[in-house]
């Protein structure tokens, strides 16, 4: 199974829960975020991120890595309803995650504050 096929026909199914192509906020949670709004899903990705360093920290001392994996799945599916929401794809991220194969982190990070400080005007 081809991990980029499997987030894009998730996104699909986000995408059609969306109140919007007919999803039902009473039916479907998805379409109950959306409805709600980003205030509502953003809410949900901070608690999932904080869930994931919790388990992450637990695996650090014995705990057990499935429940790591499952809350970084939580995080990342609540991040593709914000995807969806702002009409960008998991497809927009793989592009970006290509675009920086090969850069330094370090060296991307410096570019980063050098380019913020010229939209600045400093």
């Amino acid at each position: 199974m081809n991990a980029v096929d499997s987030l894009a026909r998730l996104a699909q199914v986000i995408e059609s829960r969306k109140p919007a192509q007919g999803g039902d906020p009473e039916k479907s949670y998805v379409a109950r975020l959306l409805h709600k709004g980003p205030d509502s899903f953003l809410k949900k990705i901070g608690e999932e991120a904080t869930e994931t360093v919790m388990a992450a920290k637990d695996v650090d001392h014995g705990g057990d890595k499935a429940k790591l994996v499952g809350e970084i799945a939580d995080l990342w599916f609540h991040c593709m309803i914000a995807l969806a929401h702002y009409e960008l794809s998991p497809a927009d991220v793989v592009a970006e995650l290509s675009r920086r194969e090969g850069l330094s982190g370090l060296d991307e990070k410096a570019m980063r504050k050098v380019q913020e400080r010229e939209r600045l005007g400093e």
